[in-house]
């Protein structure tokens, strides 16, 4: 339950056990964040204006491209306060005024994941039209206010992320004070520093360059702070310093960074997106409060828990190239190991043999199915699996058909025309013609074929939007943005038992309002098996590890030890299964069936489990590499060795001074390894037999109490 709201002058204290905020204002002050309460303790922090808002008449103080230090966050004071419950949530919601508008400040915390607080503002234009550059989603001090001013960063590490294709989700930790944040005496100016570290996404692909999700930790305040902006489009988070502390700020579109700009006349309004803060004992801990979050604030459907395990036969397989007489052989063979979906990916509507610029229509191939494509949906429901189908919903092929039958305005455009992106046309959700078309081609499909999942992909990132009915191409983005959004929610509304895959050329749109709503995600489109484990082991910093699907694609002409190292890959998340499985001897298939029973075993801890690196955040190309989920009886950990040594030593600091029993959950037939247990260090030592490529997963389980 969340705490009771405590009510002082000029201070709101509200939140949950595990994190709660004091509020404070004044008659010259505006609403700030003074301290972050945990478990009874008070940690007052930096104060920092929480509402944010650039506008075109009123700019930073000093002048700045930050988020904070506006001239309208400033001016904000506070003018009163509510709070709603329900059977998930409390809500508060403050709202404070500045001449010409209001912004209402609403938080939101879920009883099942009090570690997180959830914040989303709305401003609202009251007596003259103002044009919006920026509004925080977040802002708020980290540093505690009794810091002297040069050692205000002291201790504290940020780690972020950075993707690209087939490197999806490379992790860093950096301290703060360095060459981003120097000593820069600037308290002999009178004003605070002007500059900031920050991460941003200007386009569709909200995680095909920074991340999204980003951490601070302090090891001497045994603190960790994790957040998440949750839009499927451009934003900005930024760490700042100010002489008295440090900030963070947390938003979507700006004008700055994705030619963003919004009107609102008197009367109109304009909400942010969504974003998350979750703290815990370091970082580790923060990830599992923003784990705990997403759980609870992610759509309730079946397949959160059910998990059912998916064949795919795009992936270092068929690779856009499906027939009735290649995918027959796979069908049999993959219900044999085990799996209970299987989805036919890309071409399957393709009749020219170059399916990239003819999409959009989603007609079965006469030419790749005689029989036609019954025939092999037919196949996978008679071997007991849900049949599945490969879409990329928002393209138009610029060959398509489609791409003539509906209207201009249907499409993202710039001065009139049709934006193009490597032979693609970019449907804009926000017009009728296009909703109509996708409710068309998804009933059709549905109706016609009984498909129960659908892999929707996204291949383009089509800029920094339209300008077509909107203030600015920002604008015309974020509400294509939302109104795909809104379309998903519909689409599930109405078949609540579909599973959709969540895909973007791998995780190129891999954030938390997609995966708020979609079953699954895959990491990445990486087809050399070496370079997969550090995409997969950081995934769960940016995802529910249930979601996770990394790709297991073993092939034939592989050894033992490398089929179970593509294996293990994906076994500590949503298992994804690809590979020539059908030109496997009786002992390469018995070993994938026996990871997809494992799969099916473990389901039930992944799905309630606590992502953790044994061994450190995941490096590129380090030789040992190590994902652990904590679970409530045991721990799961997945270890690959890519060369080097043939031993390494994992940390489990959870576990110190417990008498640790590690066991082998997968491969079990293929050569043990040596494990060794230091219980005063939490260290478990592991030995690998001298194979240069292999993985294994083990679980660790308590023997007894604590020795100490």
């Amino acid at each position: 339950m969340t705490d009771q709201l405590t009510v002082v002058a000029d201070q709101v204290n509200w939140g949950g056990p595990r994190l709660g905020l004091v509020l404070e204002w004044g008659a010259d002050a505006p609403v700030r964040v003074t301290g972050l309460r945990r478990r009874g303790q008070l940690i007052p922090v930096h104060p920092v204006p929480f509402v944010e808002i650039v506008t075109t008449d009123r700019g930073h103080v000093p002048a700045s491209d930050r988020l904070a230090h506006t001239e309208v966050g400033a001016m904000l004071r506070y003018v009163d306060h509510s709070q709603e419950s329900d059977r998930l949530a409390d809500r508060l919601t403050i709202r404070q005024s500045a001449p010409g508008l209001e912004a209402d400040l609403t938080l939101e915390s879920f009883r099942a994941a009090d570690a997180a607080i959830r914040a989303t503002v709305e401003v609202r234009s009251t007596d003259d039209t103002i044009v919006l550059r920026s509004v925080t989603s977040w802002s708020s001090g980290f540093t505690p206010v009794d810091t002297g001013s040069d050692e205000k960063f002291a201790g504290w590490q940020r780690i972020s992320g950075t993707s690209d294709w087939l490197g999806e989700g490379r992790w860093t930790r950096t301290p703060l004070r360095g060459p981003e944040f120097p000593h820069l005496a600037e308290s002999l100016t009178g004003h605070d520093p002007r500059g900031a570290w920050a991460a941003t996404s200007d386009g569709t692909w909200s995680t095909g360059r920074d991340l999204p999700v980003g951490a601070l930790e302090s090891i001497p305040l045994d603190l960790g702070i994790a957040w998440q902006v949750e839009h499927n489009g451009a934003w900005r988070w930024e760490i700042g310093e100010d002489t008295d502390g440090g900030y963070i700020s947390l938003s979507g579109p700006t004008d700055d960074d994705s030619a963003w700009t919004r009107v609102l006349r008197p009367g109109e309004s304009f909400r942010t997106v969504p974003a998350t803060i979750a703290v815990g004992d370091d970082f580790v801990h923060a990830v599992a409060a923003l784990t705990d979050f997403r759980r609870a604030a992610r759509r309730a459907h079946p397949d959160n828990t059910a998990m059912p395990v998916v064949f795919n036969d795009y992936m270092n397989t068929l690779d856009g190239d499906p027939t009735t007489d290649k995918l027959l052989p796979l069908v049999e063979a993959a219900a044999k190991v085990g799996a209970e979906i299987f989805c036919i990916d890309a071409g399957w509507y393709d009749d020219s043999g170059h399916w990239w610029d003819s999409v959009g229509e989603w007609a079965p191939s006469t030419t790749r199915f005689p029989g036609g494509l019954a025939e092999v949906i037919d196949a996978i429901r008679d071997k007991g699996m849900v049949p599945g189908l490969w879409l990329e919903p928002e393209v138009i092929g610029v060959r398509s058909p489609v791409a003539a039958a509906l209207p201009p305005e249907a499409f993202l455009q710039r001065h009139g025309r049709r934006l193009v992106e490597h032979h693609r046309y970019h449907l804009d959700l926000r017009h009728p013609a296009a909703i109509e078309h996708l409710d068309a081609v998804v009933d059709r499909l549905v109706r016609d074929f009984g498909i129960g999942f659908f892999k929707f992909d996204y291949n383009i990132n089509p800029g920094p939007g339209t300008d077509h009915a909107a203030d600015s191409v920002g604008d015309g983005l974020l509400q294509h943005n939302r109104a795909l959004l809104a379309w998903l929610d519909r689409l599930l509304d109405r078949y609540p038992d579909l599973v959709i895959e969540n895909c973007a050329s791998g995780a190129m749109r891999m954030d938390f309002a997609m995966l708020s709503r979609l079953a699954m995600q895959s990491t990445s489109d990486q087809q050399d098996f070496t370079k997969y484990p550090p995409i997969a082991a950081s995934a769960p910093i940016s995802l529910l590890p249930e979601q996770a699907a990394s790709w297991a694609y073993p092939q034939p002409e592989m050894s033992d030890e490398a089929v179970a190292f593509c294996l293990v890959t994906g076994l500590l998340g949503r298992f994804y299964v690809s590979g020539y499985l059908n030109r496997m001897d009786a002992r390469q298939l018995a070993l994938v069936a026996e990871a997809v029973a494992t799969a099916k075993s473990l389901r039930e801890p992944i799905a309630t489990g606590h992502p953790y690196w044994p061994a450190g955040l995941p490096g590129w190309t380090d030789p040992w590499l190590a994902l652990g989920v904590r679970g409530r009886d045991a721990d799961l950990v997945s270890i690959w060795r890519r060369g080097g040594p043939t031993t390494t030593s994992l940390r489990f600091p959870h576990l110190v001074g417990r008498d640790i029993r590690a066991t082998t959950v997968f491969p079990i037939d293929l050569p043990e390894w040596r494990t060794e247990w230091d219980a005063a260090t939490g260290t478990l030592n592991v030995h690998a037999p001298d194979a240069d490529i292999a993985a294994r997963t083990l679980r660790l389980t308590v023997r007894t109490e604590s020795r100490a």
